[in-house]
């Protein structure tokens, strides 16, 4: 009987473990080699973290207001607005959100390396990349989408263009693609 009941836990072991180890991981995973867009209900504190650094200390991600690509080889680009109070209003002014990527990107003919950045939208149409000491990287302009059915505050929506995605904050969008 206790062989049995071995063999039987062995058994569920090998069948659940493979269910336990990914119980953190997001609830969408690319399939078929496509590309997916992450909801901000799919980015957990283990993909993406509550608390950011940015230019000398810590701010907290508003985790209702993320977003991101999982693609399809297993690596991603993840961003999410941040509460930046804490920060002069210089500073605020530019850093809204915070951008992790493990891609290469280009975003409005900009090229971005791997790695994490302050990115804003400023009046005049611009967009804003920053690195962690809060210097500009480059600006871009970015552009207002009146046809948005459910604009909010922040979120990340597949183009019509294959490989293309839309970063939106608000109504105001900048189109960036992955690269080699």
């Amino acid at each position: 009987m206790a062989r049995r009941f071995s063999a039987l836990v062995a058994a569920a072991t090998i069948l659940f473990a493979p269910l336990l180890l990914n119980a953190g991981a997001p609830s969408r995973s690319p399939a078929d080699g496509k590309d997916v867009v992450l909801k901000a209900s799919d980015i957990s504190p283990k993909l993406f973290p509550e608390t950011v650094f940015f230019r000398g200390q810590s701010a907290p991600v508003q985790m209702r207001n993320t977003g991101g690509i999982h693609f399809a080889d297993d690596l991603y680009m993840l961003a999410g607005m941040v509460d930046n109070s804490g920060y002069s209003s210089g500073i605020r002014q530019k850093y809204q959100a915070y951008l992790l990527t493990e891609v290469p990107l280009q975003i409005g003919g900009q090229t971005v390396k791997p790695g994490a950045y302050g990115f804003g939208f400023l009046e005049g149409n611009k967009f804003i990349l920053l690195d962690l000491g809060a210097n500009d990287l480059f600006q871009v302009a970015s552009q207002r989408d009146a046809e948005l059915k459910r604009p909010t505050p922040f979120q990340i929506i597949a183009s019509a263009d294959a490989g293309k995605y839309r970063l939106y904050m608000g109504r105001e969008f900048v189109e960036f693609s992955r690269t080699k």
